[in-house]
Order: structure tokens, then sequence, then C-alpha cells
């Protein structure tokens, strides 16, 4: 009688235990079961998309934790004269190089068609050990911390050329490459969102927390991309891409300029609207240093011009695949206008909540003008080069980045030149595709436009 009772009474405690284990359990288990609904709906799961999906989750979640190691060593630990000049050396050290490397990248991965799961595995893998050894330096913001950011940066790049040549084969029946697209970057943006505040909360710690916080991240992302469906490494009936490639018989190939002027237009569109997110990010960084919005900190006003951008950003991607990519050389030339018309107020009527605008503007039309190229790409570039294509667009995106950022950091900080800078990076890009991008619109294109 006396096991009986001993049992009776351990049977309640056993119950509330499992009882409390489940309810603390529940929130993270129902969480990820909802992500992975969400990531694999639609066919993404047994197409292979979705483990895409939360691949590129984790490797923006790591990014925005270096991002914010590197931001507060380089930027926010040092009076505004020290950091613009570390910021300057930061960009000689890091960016001047990647800006030569990057042409490279495409090219070079192009030449490892059956590894693409293998080499975003090893840009994750880099980048965690990289992470790792910045730990050491971030705190002092020595110069052996930059050759190791140039390693990050080449390998982030090196990760989103190989993602761009992905997508296309992990496309689930009835999706198109922008609805696909669509998904991977707003997850991208909602692991950036989550993952910059994790970053800030390891920064209060240490300054080597967000590193360490980023070397997990990468090396689950190490592991991850090998759990990709093997097709990824099959480059079945493709080709390189060139700008222009002639046969034996000197008849031209298919190539990014035998496709008609609307890629190619496209692509320098998107080119000045890269440049002008680049500008941004280096000129208000310093900008909103030395003159805040009214009443808040710094680092509040970076906050604020940076959520407005996300937000742009994530809408912009939204409408793309509501929008279902018809017509996007009307979609690019109205995004050129709408951002050089907003830029352009910004510079006669310049004040915070015009930066805030702008912000917001640039990313908006950035994001549904990067969707609109990757439509017109699919429909018109041969699919035997297409992929390649797509890897050397997105090198071409990343260089145009890196002009722009130079562009801000070397600007006196006068916010009305400021803008007025932004508004002709956007004007150059308006001016010089616009027109070709109308025409094509016109004419029409004997290529079915994407679902």
């Amino acid at each position: 009688m006396a096991t009986a009772r001993s049992t009776d009474g351990i049977g309640p405690v056993r119950r509330a235990g499992r009882a409390v284990g489940r309810a603390l359990h529940l929130p993270f288990t129902g969480t990820a079961k909802g992500i992975r609904r969400a990531t694999h709906a639609h066919g993404a799961g047994e197409s292979g998309l979705g483990k895409l999906i939360e691949l590129h989750a984790v490797n923006s979640a790591g990014d925005v934790m270096v991002t914010v190691a590197l931001a507060s060593t380089v930027f926010f630990s040092v009076p505004t004269d020290q950091a613009r000049g570390r910021v300057a050396l930061y960009l000689a050290i890091t960016m001047a190089p990647f800006t030569l490397l990057a042409p490279v990248i495409g090219p070079l991965l192009d030449r490892l068609p059956h590894g693409r799961r293998a080499a975003m595995a090893g840009a994750m893998l880099a980048r965690a050990l990289l992470a790792l050894m910045m730990s050491g330096a971030v705190a002092t913001g020595g110069l052996e911390l930059y050759p190791a950011a140039l390693g990050v940066l080449v390998a982030s790049k090196a990760y989103g050329v190989v993602r761009s040549a992905v997508v296309p084969r992990l496309l689930p029946p009835g999706f198109s490459l922008v609805k696909a697209n669509s998904r991977v970057t707003l997850a991208g943006l909602l692991a950036t969102a989550i993952g910059a505040p994790i970053g800030a909360g390891l920064q209060h710690i240490g300054p080597p927390w967000p590193l360490y916080g980023a070397f997990t991240v990468f090396v689950a992302g190490t592991f991850l991309a090998f759990t990709l469906p093997h097709k990824v490494d099959s480059a079945k009936g493709e080709r390189r891409a060139q700008l222009v490639k002639y046969g034996d018989d000197g008849r031209q190939k298919p190539g990014l300029r035998t496709v008609g002027p609307s890629v190619l237009n496209g692509l320098a569109a998107n080119a000045s609207l890269k440049a002008l997110s680049g500008f941004l990010i280096f000129f208000l960084a310093f900008l909103l240093r030395v003159h805040p919005l009214a009443g808040q900190s710094a680092a509040v006003s970076l906050a604020v011009v940076g959520i407005s951008a996300g937000v742009g950003n994530a809408l912009g991607t939204a409408m793309g695949a509501a929008l279902k990519s018809r017509g996007p050389e009307l979609i690019i030339a109205t995004m050129l206008a709408l951002a050089l018309g907003v830029a352009i107020v910004a510079a006669v009527f310049f004040s915070p909540v015009m930066v805030a605008v702008l912000g917001a503007t640039a990313g908006f039309c950035q994001a549904l003008s990067k969707l609109s190229l990757d439509a017109m790409i699919q429909r018109d570039v041969p699919e035997e080069v297409r992929t390649s294509a797509f890897a050397r667009s997105e090198t071409m995106l990343q260089v145009a980045w890196v002009i722009g950022g130079a562009i801000g950091i070397a600007l006196p900080l006068n916010g009305v030149l400021g803008m007025s800078v932004a508004a002709v990076l956007v004007a150059t890009g308006f001016f010089a595709t616009v027109r070709g991008l109308l025409a094509a619109a016109r004419r029409g294109t004997p290529h079915p436009r994407v679902a």
C-alpha cells in the first residue's frame, strides 16, 4: 500500500512537470512549425525552395550581427571626425578591393556549377571563421579587423550570386521567379529585423558577442546548405553567359546583349537605384549623427531611417509578387520616376521627414525594380545561359552599391547637397534607360510574360 501511495504521489508531480515543460516548449515549437508551414507552402517544401528560404533567413541574420559589431566599432565608438576616418579606411581596405574582386566572383562561380551547395556552405563557413577572428580585434578596431571584414563581404556576395543562380532550379510548379524571389527576400528582411535587436543586445554584453552570435548562426547555415536538393548542383543544359559571344561562323550566340534592350536597360536602371541605396546608407549614417532627427539621438535617428527603408523594401517585395511581373519595363520606369521625384523634393524641401521618406522610397523602388529585372531575365534570356546571367547581373549591382557608398563617404555633410547628389544618381539612370524601357513596353515582346 505504501508503494501505491508513493506512486500516486509521484504521478501528479510528473504530470505537472510535463505540463510546465510543454507550456515552455510550445512557443518555440509552435513558432518553428509556423515558420516551416509558411516557407514550405504552395509546393515550396517539395521543390526545395522552402529550404533555400530558410537558408537565406539564416544568412541574413548572421550578416546583420556582423554589421552590428562593425558599426559599433567603426562608427559609434569614436567621435564623428574619427568615425569618418575609420569608415573611409574601411572603404579603402574592404570596398575598394571588393570592387575589383566582384566582377570575378560570377565567372569564377560559373566554373563550379556542380558544387553550388558546397559553395554556399563554404561561404557560410568562411564567414563563421572570419567572425571568430574578428571577435579578438573588434574591441580595439585594429587594422587586422579590415581584411577579415573584406573576407566577410566577399563571402556574403559570393553567397548572393550562388543563391541567385540556384532559385530557378527550385521553382515549384506554377511558381514564377518573381514570386520565389519575393519569398526569399521577405524571409531575409524578417530575419534581419529579428537579428538586429538580438545583435544589439549581445553588444551590451561585450563587443565580441555579436560576432559570437554570427559564428553560431553561420555554422548552422553551413550544415543547412547541404540539406538543399541535389538538383541544385546540376548544370544540365547550362552555359556561361557572355556580354557578347561569337561562334566560329561569326554569328552571335545567346548572351546578355543578344536578347534585346530590355534586360540591359533594366540592369542599368537597377544599378542607379542600387547606387542610390549605397549612397544613402553611408551619407545618412554621418549626416544623422551630426544632425539627428528632432529630439532624438543619433542611434534612434538612424534606426528610424533604417526601419523606413526596411518597410519600403518589404512593401516593394510584397507588391512585386502581387503584380506578377506584368509589364516589368513599365514598372522599372515608374520606379525610377518615383525615386527621382522624391529625391528632388527632398533636395528642395530638405527636412528630417523627407530624409525618412526618401529612405522608404528608395527601399520600395529598389525592391520592386529588382523583381522586375529578374522577370525580364527569366523571360528574355535563353534558358541555357539564364542561370549565369543572374549571377553576372547580381555582381554588377553589387559593384554599383559600392560606388554609391564611396560617393556617400566622400561627400561633405550638407543635407541639401546630399539629396541633390542622390537625385543626380537616379537621374543618370532615368535619362539613360527610361526611353528604351518605355519603347520596349510599347512594342511588347514575343516572349511570354511571367504569370
